[in-house]
């Protein structure tokens, strides 16, 4: 697979570690729109050809897929570009701003017949992969609820940065300059979590977001402070379990934790994910009776970047593809309505 890099910021970093030591996989080329960014990252990763317009990239040709990881608001154009040019993708999430974006370009994947991918990361996480098997194979029984969060603290911490002083964590905070706020950001990643995990899509959705005051005046330079810091959402599953999902940036104690509780009629389950690392943990059998939790041994799983990889040169088409991406972001889209509105909606 001869592989184009659209955008050169520090996930295309993140991924260049993955793709550049896989067997079969020859990263050719790489765009940016700022010229000092592309030659930093064409000189570290040793790609020859480099690129200040897709157009450009899409002109030369010569690479069999690419991987988006563009700001938020350029995925929709230049996947769909990329489409137009028969290139396989795999793109950042979330798919687009919203879902008559994402799914426009799901159809046009679909109709173009190419490999169509999206990079929800946490899909690696090798316990999500082992609960998700336990569940497909009845050992919980049927589920009945459904508990996942996702907690950061970068709003209490400068761990990962100041976001009172550096525009890589302001612009998150600021809807004029393309932020949907902590639904927007990691809202596909836990609801993508829960459901996986729990192997069920989701019917309905209500949702409450709340933004707090940070600074006096709500505003840092041009940044106006107006985006979501946290949310709960209360969840019907298709399988008929209920489920409560929630996120913050205030979770002090947690620099970025996700957390999933499956209930079944016969056990349940817990998956935990931080930075340190992983692990499953269950109820199951007699253990139900004294309450009693064990570890689960989960087996390393391929990542996104390799199945996608591999998808490429197979031809079969990888799980989440683009069209699952939409349906998650229809239900990102509707539960800011129901914020609106104060009522359930029905995805």
């Amino acid at each position: 697979m001869r592989l184009l890099v659209l955008g050169t910021g520090v996930m295309a970093k993140n991924q260049l570690r993955h793709f550049a030591h896989m067997d079969g996989v020859e990263v050719v080329g790489a765009v940016d729109t700022d010229r000092d960014r592309l030659k930093l990252f064409a000189d570290e990763f040793g790609i020859e050809k480099r690129f200040l317009t897709l157009d450009d990239a899409i002109a030369w040709g010569d690479f069999d897929a690419a991987t988006n990881v563009t700001p938020d608001r350029i995925h929709h154009p230049t996947t769909m570009a990329l489409i137009a040019a028969g290139k396989h993708v795999l793109c950042e999430k979330p798919l687009a701003e919203n879902y008559p974006k994402a799914l426009e370009m799901t159809e046009a994947a679909e109709t173009a017949g190419v490999v169509n991918m999206v990079n929800l990361t946490y899909r690696n996480v090798a316990p999500l992969q082992r609960a998700r098997e336990m569940v497909l194979a009845g050992e919980l029984g049927t589920i009945k609820h459904v508990e996942a969060s996702y907690l950061q603290s970068w709003l209490v911490s400068r761990a990962w940065g100041d976001w009172r002083t550096e525009s890589t964590w302001l612009w998150r905070l600021s809807t004029g300059h393309g932020s949907t706020g902590v639904l927007g950001d990691v809202g596909i990643h836990i609801l993508d979590f829960a459901a996986y995990g729990a192997a069920t899509d989701i019917d309905h959705v209500f949702a409450r977001l709340k933004t707090f005051n940070k600074v006096p005046g709500g505003q840092i330079g041009e940044y106006l402070l107006d985006a979501n810091d946290s949310f709960t959402m209360s969840l019907d599953f298709a399988n008929g379990a209920l489920g409560v999902v929630h996120a913050s940036r205030w979770a002090t104690g947690h620099l970025n934790e996700l957390k999933l509780r499956i209930y079944g009629e016969r056990g349940s389950l817990e998956v935990s994910h931080r930075p340190s690392g992983s692990d499953l943990r269950g109820c199951l059998g007699e253990n139900v009776e004294s309450a009693t939790w064990r570890e689960i041994e989960a087996a390393p799983v391929s990542t996104n970047y390799q199945r996608f990889a591999d998808a490429v040169m197979s031809g079969l088409q990888p799980d989440p593809n683009f069209r699952h991406a939409a349906n998650l972001q229809k239900v990102i889209d509707l539960a800011m309505i129901t914020e609106r509105e104060r009522r359930e909606l029905k995805v």
